[in-house]
Protein backbone atom coordinates (compact mmCIF):
# COMPACT_ATOMS: atom_id res chain seq x y z
CA UNK A 1 0.00 0.00 0.00
CA UNK A 2 3.02 2.37 0.86
CA UNK A 3 4.74 1.26 -2.40
CA UNK A 4 1.02 2.12 -4.45
CA UNK A 5 0.84 5.39 -2.59
CA UNK A 6 3.90 6.61 -2.89
CA UNK A 7 4.19 5.72 -6.80
CA UNK A 8 0.51 7.72 -7.23
CA UNK A 9 1.89 10.82 -5.84
CA UNK A 10 4.95 10.89 -8.19
CA UNK A 11 2.87 10.74 -10.86
CA UNK A 12 1.99 14.41 -10.37
CA UNK A 13 3.84 17.19 -12.58
CA UNK A 14 5.29 18.95 -9.57
CA UNK A 15 7.32 15.67 -8.21
CA UNK A 16 8.75 15.34 -11.70
CA UNK A 17 9.68 11.97 -10.16
CA UNK A 18 9.49 8.69 -12.30
CA UNK A 19 9.23 5.10 -10.90
CA UNK A 20 10.88 2.21 -12.60
CA UNK A 21 9.81 -0.54 -9.97
CA UNK A 22 8.57 -1.30 -6.52
CA UNK A 23 8.85 -4.11 -3.85
CA UNK A 24 7.96 -5.06 -0.49
CA UNK A 25 10.65 -7.41 0.59
CA UNK A 26 14.65 -7.32 0.37
CA UNK A 27 15.35 -9.79 -1.73
CA UNK A 28 13.09 -8.89 -4.49
CA UNK A 29 14.20 -4.95 -4.23
CA UNK A 30 17.63 -6.08 -4.58
CA UNK A 31 17.37 -7.83 -7.74
CA UNK A 32 15.39 -4.77 -9.31
CA UNK A 33 17.84 -2.09 -8.29
CA UNK A 34 20.76 -4.67 -9.68
CA UNK A 35 18.39 -4.96 -12.58
CA UNK A 36 16.75 -1.82 -13.32
CA UNK A 37 19.63 0.27 -11.64
CA UNK A 38 17.95 3.55 -10.94
CA UNK A 39 19.09 7.16 -9.84
CA UNK A 40 18.09 7.23 -6.76
CA UNK A 41 16.77 4.13 -4.23
CA UNK A 42 13.69 4.47 -1.70
CA UNK A 43 14.02 2.23 1.28
CA UNK A 44 11.90 1.70 4.12
CA UNK A 45 13.43 0.32 7.27
CA UNK A 46 11.14 -2.22 7.45
CA UNK A 47 10.07 -4.41 5.07
CA UNK A 48 8.38 -7.49 4.35
CA UNK A 49 11.04 -10.09 5.46
CA UNK A 50 11.17 -8.67 8.72
CA UNK A 51 11.51 -5.59 10.90
CA UNK A 52 14.91 -3.34 9.94
CA UNK A 53 15.58 -5.34 6.91
CA UNK A 54 15.93 -1.72 4.83
CA UNK A 55 19.30 -1.63 6.47
CA UNK A 56 20.15 -5.45 5.27
CA UNK A 57 19.45 -4.14 2.04
CA UNK A 58 20.97 -0.67 2.04
CA UNK A 59 24.52 -2.43 3.28
CA UNK A 60 24.02 -4.84 0.23
CA UNK A 61 23.46 -2.24 -2.15
CA UNK A 62 26.69 -0.06 -0.82
CA UNK A 63 29.03 -3.34 -1.23
CA UNK A 64 27.88 -3.55 -5.26
CA UNK A 65 29.00 -0.19 -5.64
CA UNK A 66 26.15 1.00 -8.24
CA UNK A 67 25.55 4.42 -8.83
CA UNK A 68 22.44 4.04 -7.20
CA UNK A 69 22.09 6.42 -4.11
CA UNK A 70 19.75 5.37 -1.34
CA UNK A 71 17.23 6.74 0.35
CA UNK A 72 15.94 5.73 3.80
CA UNK A 73 12.64 5.98 5.15
CA UNK A 74 12.37 5.94 9.40
CA UNK A 75 9.83 5.92 12.02
CA UNK A 76 11.54 7.17 14.74
CA UNK A 77 14.50 10.30 15.26
CA UNK A 78 16.76 8.28 17.22
CA UNK A 79 20.51 9.04 17.29
CA UNK A 80 21.39 5.37 16.59
CA UNK A 81 18.95 4.69 14.07
CA UNK A 82 20.11 8.35 12.12
CA UNK A 83 23.87 7.11 12.49
CA UNK A 84 23.52 3.70 11.54
CA UNK A 85 21.53 4.85 8.05
CA UNK A 86 24.86 6.72 7.18
CA UNK A 87 27.33 4.32 8.11
CA UNK A 88 25.23 2.22 5.77
CA UNK A 89 25.62 4.06 2.69
CA UNK A 90 23.14 5.94 2.82
CA UNK A 91 22.54 9.81 1.64
CA UNK A 92 19.38 10.47 3.04
CA UNK A 93 16.91 10.12 5.69
CA UNK A 94 13.32 11.01 5.71
CA UNK A 95 11.51 10.27 8.88
CA UNK A 96 7.64 8.84 8.04
CA UNK A 97 5.59 11.72 9.98
CA UNK A 98 7.10 14.22 7.01
CA UNK A 99 5.47 15.10 4.48
CA UNK A 100 5.08 13.55 0.92
CA UNK A 101 7.05 16.99 -0.65
CA UNK A 102 9.96 16.73 2.07
CA UNK A 103 10.64 13.00 0.57
CA UNK A 104 10.36 14.28 -3.30
CA UNK A 105 12.81 17.07 -2.08
CA UNK A 106 15.08 14.55 -0.68
CA UNK A 107 15.00 12.63 -3.74
CA UNK A 108 15.79 15.68 -5.91
CA UNK A 109 18.87 16.43 -4.12
CA UNK A 110 20.17 13.24 -3.58
CA UNK A 111 20.07 12.87 -7.28
CA UNK A 112 21.74 15.86 -7.68
CA UNK A 113 24.86 14.46 -5.35
CA UNK A 114 23.73 15.94 -2.35
CA UNK A 115 23.38 14.97 1.21
CA UNK A 116 19.85 15.40 2.83
CA UNK A 117 20.15 15.46 6.45
CA UNK A 118 18.86 18.24 9.03
CA UNK A 119 21.52 19.39 11.45
CA UNK A 120 20.42 17.59 14.37
CA UNK A 121 21.35 14.22 12.52
CA UNK A 122 24.40 15.99 11.01
CA UNK A 123 25.43 16.36 14.69
CA UNK A 124 24.55 12.70 15.55
CA UNK A 125 26.90 11.88 12.92
CA UNK A 126 29.69 14.11 13.66
CA UNK A 127 29.13 13.06 17.69
CA UNK A 128 29.82 9.47 16.40
CA UNK A 129 32.78 9.92 14.10
CA UNK A 130 34.67 11.28 17.34
CA UNK A 131 38.28 10.45 18.10
CA UNK A 132 37.71 7.31 16.66
CA UNK A 133 37.68 7.72 13.00
CA UNK A 134 39.87 5.60 10.68
CA UNK A 135 43.61 7.52 11.08
CA UNK A 136 43.76 6.32 7.64
CA UNK A 137 41.37 6.21 4.15
CA UNK A 138 42.63 3.68 1.56
CA UNK A 139 40.50 2.24 -1.70
CA UNK A 140 39.76 -1.51 -1.75
CA UNK A 141 43.16 -2.78 -2.59
CA UNK A 142 43.78 -1.28 0.63
CA UNK A 143 46.26 1.75 -0.50
CA UNK A 144 46.34 4.95 1.44
CA UNK A 145 44.48 7.66 -0.41
CA UNK A 146 45.62 10.81 1.38
CA UNK A 147 48.69 12.15 3.13
CA UNK A 148 49.46 12.58 6.88
CA UNK A 149 48.13 16.39 6.23
CA UNK A 150 45.22 16.01 4.12
CA UNK A 151 44.62 13.03 6.99
CA UNK A 152 44.87 15.89 9.98
CA UNK A 153 42.55 18.40 7.80
CA UNK A 154 39.70 15.37 7.30
CA UNK A 155 40.02 14.58 11.32
CA UNK A 156 39.35 18.23 12.09
CA UNK A 157 36.56 18.74 9.57
CA UNK A 158 35.25 15.43 11.30
CA UNK A 159 35.31 17.27 14.55
CA UNK A 160 33.51 20.17 13.05
CA UNK A 161 35.88 23.14 12.66
CA UNK A 162 35.47 25.59 10.30
CA UNK A 163 38.42 26.86 7.83
CA UNK A 164 39.51 29.62 10.33
CA UNK A 165 39.80 26.83 12.99
CA UNK A 166 41.55 24.26 11.25
CA UNK A 167 44.14 26.71 9.71
CA UNK A 168 44.82 27.97 13.39
CA UNK A 169 45.06 24.44 14.85
CA UNK A 170 47.67 23.65 11.71
CA UNK A 171 49.45 26.98 11.28
CA UNK A 172 48.21 27.13 7.94
CA UNK A 173 45.91 29.89 6.17
CA UNK A 174 42.91 29.80 5.23
CA UNK A 175 43.27 29.62 1.43
CA UNK A 176 45.83 26.67 2.27
CA UNK A 177 43.16 24.69 4.11
CA UNK A 178 41.29 25.18 1.04
CA UNK A 179 43.34 23.80 -1.37
CA UNK A 180 43.42 21.04 0.69
CA UNK A 181 40.13 20.59 1.20
CA UNK A 182 39.81 20.51 -2.78
CA UNK A 183 42.55 17.75 -3.08
CA UNK A 184 40.78 15.39 -0.80
CA UNK A 185 37.54 16.10 -2.68
CA UNK A 186 39.23 15.55 -6.11
CA UNK A 187 41.02 12.34 -4.34
CA UNK A 188 37.77 10.94 -2.92
CA UNK A 189 35.20 11.82 -5.32
CA UNK A 190 33.22 13.76 -2.75
CA UNK A 191 32.41 17.68 -3.43
CA UNK A 192 31.14 18.57 0.02
CA UNK A 193 32.03 18.82 3.81
CA UNK A 194 29.16 16.82 4.91
CA UNK A 195 30.00 13.71 2.08
CA UNK A 196 33.55 13.85 3.41
CA UNK A 197 32.07 13.25 7.07
CA UNK A 198 29.82 10.64 5.75
CA UNK A 199 32.80 8.91 3.71
CA UNK A 200 34.46 9.05 6.98
CA UNK A 201 31.67 7.35 8.71
CA UNK A 202 31.37 4.56 6.54
CA UNK A 203 34.64 3.94 6.13
CA UNK A 204 35.13 3.13 10.08
CA UNK A 205 32.29 0.81 9.54
CA UNK A 206 34.15 -1.10 6.77
CA UNK A 207 37.47 -0.93 8.66
CA UNK A 208 35.32 -2.29 11.99
CA UNK A 209 33.80 -5.18 9.76
CA UNK A 210 37.05 -6.15 8.56
CA UNK A 211 38.26 -6.67 11.80
CA UNK A 212 35.65 -8.11 13.09
CA UNK A 213 35.82 -10.69 10.23
CA UNK A 214 39.58 -11.34 10.66
CA UNK A 215 38.92 -11.87 14.58
CA UNK A 216 36.38 -14.27 13.94
CA UNK A 217 38.49 -16.16 11.18
CA UNK A 218 41.40 -16.39 13.43
CA UNK A 219 39.16 -17.87 16.32
CA UNK A 220 38.40 -20.58 13.65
Amino acid sequence: MNCELIESASRSRRSRVSVVGSAVDSGRALELVKQMQPDVAVISAHLADGPLTGFRLLRALHALGLKTRAILLLDVRERDRIVEVFRCGAHGVVIRDEPLETLFKCIHAVHQGQVWANSQQLEYVLSALGDAMPVRIQDSKGAVLLSKREEEVVRLVAEGLTNREIGKELKLSQHTVRNYLFRIFEKLGISSRVELVLYCLQSRTSDEASVEKRRVSSSR
